[in-house]
This record gives structure tokens, sequence and C-alpha cells, in this order.
């Protein structure tokens, strides 16, 4: 062995030689004052539960509606997805469980808690029906 010492790239002391004494090492927490650490760190959870309850779940439609789309030809481009989902936030925002959605062309009955659209009728098909089990309407 030679009798240099061993170098440890970034270390400013070796081991088992410091002047510090390990009391001077680390600053003394003091009771109820928050370190910058902590500042941070609760800075960062506050802004990830808001973005979380600001992300929107997709709207479903259930096998029952899409046919129905189909077959009654209701197209649902981007633009009135976007409306249908803004509707469903609006009826969830007022406790709202079981909506109609009233569009210009079409009613759906959307189950809010799922976000799952669960029937969609046509304009033409609109009169004399009696919409249940329902908590809520929307018209956009």
């Amino acid at each position: 062995m030679s009798a240099e010492p061993f170098l440890y790239p970034n270390v400013t002391s070796i081991p088992g030689q410091s002047s510090i004494s390990p009391g001077e090492r680390t600053p003394q927490k003091q009771e109820g004052v928050k370190g910058e650490f902590d500042r941070v760190f609760e800075r960062t959870l506050d802004s990830n539960t808001t973005d979380l309850n600001q992300v929107k779940q997709p709207l479903k439609f259930s096998a029952h509606a899409y046919q129905r789309l189909q077959d009654r030809k209701i197209k649902m481009d981007p633009a009135m997805m976007a409306k249908v989902n803004d509707a469903v936030d609006l009826a969830a925002a007022k406790g709202v469980e079981e909506t109609l959605v009233l569009t210009h062309d079409a009613a759906l009955i959307v189950s809010v808690k799922n976000r799952t659209v669960i029937t969609a009728l046509d304009r033409n098909s609109l009169s004399g029906n009696v919409f249940t089990n329902i908590d809520g309407a929307v018209i956009i």
C-alpha cells in the first residue's frame, strides 16, 4: 500500500477527518418552523392535487347508446363531444347522477358518475317520450 491518501471524487474531505462536529453539520429544525424543503414539498402536493381534480375523464358510450347513435344516424363530431363533456361537467358540479343532455339534434341520457352515455334519441324521436330515472337536465 502506498502512503498517499485515497482520493474521493467530488468530496471535500476524507471520511473520518472532519473538523466539523456532527451537531454542526445539520441545522437543528425549530419546532413549528418550516424549512425550504417543506414549503416546496407542500406547493408541489397542492399543485398536483389541483391538477388531478381538473383532469376530465373521457366520455364513454354504452353498447346500447352506440347502437342507437348508428341506427338513428346521430352525428357526434369533436365539437359536439366537447359540448356534451362540458354539459356532463356542469351536471357533476351540481351533484346530478343521471342527466338528460339535450342538443340541437339529439337527447342523450348520461350517467354522470360513470361518464357514460346510456342511450341516445334523435330529434324526430323526442316528441311524446317520457324520460325517467334522471335527476337533472342540461340543454346545449
